[in-house]
């Protein structure tokens, strides 16, 4: 490979392990390393250091030694080349990788357990039926990923593990390194548990403009992620309920704010509106485009159109032309606009307005398949459907035979 591909390659293993680091780490403060002497045919019983807060995997590593052999490398360097735990549990090439570069012929077995009284009751009878993992067969190395999320080990401790070692050798006594380095997650080190991320979903959903959504998801896990960012959970559990309050519409705000990043959640509140319009509950459509997009500085010249036919259709003609005019500022360009302007005054009883209108564009298209023609006609429909009734109708459509 020449030196423009090793560059290259540098690089991008680089980048990977920028971007994949940044979900957690491998807290090698907190790992555990122990070497172990075991007499003869004996049996011994390790408990690991304390899991931080946020665990959720931890990898370990057995290697057993001969006298005055010492360790390749310490499994917290190695891991320095495995960004995150994905890269240890995608096959066994991960564990082989951590796995002692150098060990010795003595062997070992060894079992797992999530307390001392389980794992001192293996070393009197030897006996694992009650391990969480066991490796009944003799190793003079060995390394594992366990999740907390599948791991046995962990459904009732998830503080720390116990080990378990029964020497192979009834004749010497032999060394075995252990050596236990937790993956903390950063969102969990902070107190965000999966249930407490739910209760502020939760209390997120009884706020006025998600109660009006048909699916706030996005808009409440918008506020989870700033909440999350900004506090501890402790620190937020410590809050005046004031407090709480401003900071969920601070957040709120925010995940409302002209922002490319929240074009996802201005879209759901437009198609949610839309879904109201078409349920014909008028004012929550209306509620909903105002304090979602309108009164957020959000309003594209579509949006005004959408919220003039939802006045029109609620019958407050004013509103609807004030924001159907509002639009038309926007692009006066916009067809759908200038119709729905002529619906509004005709349906005002200014039937001179609306005839300008439509004498001006009723020889273009509104879109690029629909003329102006169909769809006023359509429209037209639609209204009589809503109860709407006006003579004008007639004498709009008998414009476009003149």
């Amino acid at each position: 490979m020449n030196k423009k591909g090793i560059l290259l390659l540098l690089v991008f293993a680089t980048m990977q392990n920028v971007f994949a680091q940044q979900d957690g780490f491998w807290d090698k403060n907190r790992a555990t390393t122990k070497e172990i002497i075991l007499g003869a045919g004996d049996r011994i019983v390790v408990k690991t250091e304390d899991f931080p807060k946020g665990t959720t995997e931890v990898v370990y590593r057995i290697t057993t030694l001969d006298d005055n052999q010492q360790l390749a490398g310490s499994l917290v360097s190695l891991l320095k080349s495995i960004p995150d735990p994905s890269g240890i549990s995608q096959g066994s090439a991960g564990a082989v990788f951590i796995v002692s570069k150098i060990s010795g012929d003595d062997k070992c077995k060894y079992a797992i357990f999530s307390s001392n009284e389980l794992a001192l009751a293996y070393k009197e009878s030897g006996k694992a039926d009650k391990a969480c993992l066991a490796q009944n067969t003799p190793v003079n190395k060995d390394a594992k990923l366990l999740s907390f999320e599948k791991s046995a080990c962990f459904k009732t401790n998830t503080s720390n593990m116990f080990f378990a070692f029964e020497s192979d050798n009834w004749l010497m006594k032999q060394k075995i390194v252990l050596e236990v380095v937790p993956w903390v997650d950063y969102k969990l080190s902070k107190g965000w548990s999966p249930e407490n991320r739910k209760s502020i979903i939760d209390l997120c959903k009884t706020s006025n403009i998600a109660q009006l959504m048909i699916n706030p998801d996005d808009f409440c896990v918008c506020i989870l992620d700033k909440m999350q960012s900004k506090y501890k959970y402790q620190e937020y559990q410590k809050l005046l309920a004031s407090e709480k309050s401003k900071a969920f519409k601070d957040f709120g705000t925010e995940c409302l704010s002209n922002n490319p990043a929240n074009e996802a959640i201005h879209n759901a509140i437009r198609l949610d509106a839309f879904q109201h319009f078409k349920n014909k509950r008028y004012d929550e459509a209306i509620r909903l485009l105002h304090a979602g997009i309108i009164d957020n500085a959000n309003a594209k010249v579509l949006d005004y159109d959408a919220l003039g036919t939802y006045y029109l259709y609620s019958k407050q003609f004013g509103k609807a032309l004030k924001y159907l005019k509002e639009g038309e500022k926007l692009d006066d360009s916009e067809l759908q606009i200038q119709l729905n302007l002529a619906h509004a005054y005709l349906l005002n009883n200014n039937y001179a307005e609306a005839k300008a209108i439509h004498k001006k564009y009723q020889s273009q298209n509104v879109s690029a398949l629909l003329d102006w023609k169909t769809k006023t006609v359509r429209d037209f429909e639609d209204l009589k459907k809503a109860g709407f009734k006006s003579n004008d109708f007639e004498r709009i459509l008998k414009l476009f035979n003149d």
